[in-house]
């Protein structure tokens, strides 16, 4: 089996762990974002045997929805009508994946709209970059930062998406972002890795709203 065929089975488990979330109604207000976070990482390893991530796991509610990847704010409790994402690296059979999936508990309707915009912004970026050949980081970067606009939102991080692959991939030393959708990544994407394979990727989608305090975060395998 190839690399794409490993990295969209190991995204399918992962699909398959948050379809789990739900169905097991673990997302409620009244928990903190650890213990929720606690709680998938008990019902991973029940259902799939899945121990190890390859990143931090990240839950993320209210106002913490606006914080970037890199920063560790304070524990927050879920409200009744809140907004939170989820975001985890399992890795399964030492092929990683990386998901992210945004909920909206109540009715508000913004909430909502930023959680599908998010996904429609997603699958429009997706089939954009299908029809390219040759592109930068730093290129695809900004196209996401244009659809943020479109779509009325701003976007919250620097990072707009990865390298995936066999644990580990591909790493680069501290501000090297030859591996990422980032504008300081002035590599095609469609360069092959050193031993000439074909790169895959990762698109991640983080649009916020500073003055309402609430952001919304989807990700998957792009290629």
């Amino acid at each position: 089996m190839n690399t794409k065929s490993k990295l969209m089975e190991a995204e399918n488990i992962a699909q398959q762990l948050f379809d789990a979330i739900e169905e097991n109604q673990l997302i409620k207000p009244g928990k903190s974002e650890n213990q929720l976070n606690e709680e998938i990482f008990k019902l991973a390893e029940s259902l799939f045997g899945i121990e190890k991530y390859w990143h931090k796991r990240i839950v993320r509610s209210g106002a913490n929805t606006l914080v970037p990847y890199d920063e560790n704010p304070p524990d927050l409790i879920i409200q009744e009508d809140d907004i939170l994402f989820l975001y985890f690296g399992p890795i399964l059979e030492e092929w990683e994946a990386d998901f992210g999936r945004t909920y909206v508990l109540g009715d508000d309707p913004l909430k909502h709209k930023l959680k599908n915009d998010i996904e429609l912004a997603w699958h429009e970026a997706k089939n954009w970059f299908s029809k390219q050949t040759k592109l930068t980081g730093a290129a695809f970067h900004q196209y996401i930062l244009e659809l943020a606009k479109k779509y009325g939102w701003t976007y919250g991080g620097q990072l707009a998406g990865h390298l995936i692959g066999h644990f580990p991939h591909e790493r680069l030393e501290p501000k090297n972002y030859g591996l990422y959708v980032h504008p300081g990544n002035p590599n095609d994407m469609f360069l092959p890795d050193a031993n000439g394979n074909k790169r895959e990727w990762i698109l991640e989608i983080h649009f916020v709203d500073r003055e309402k305090q609430i952001g919304g975060f989807f990700e998957q395998l792009l290629t």
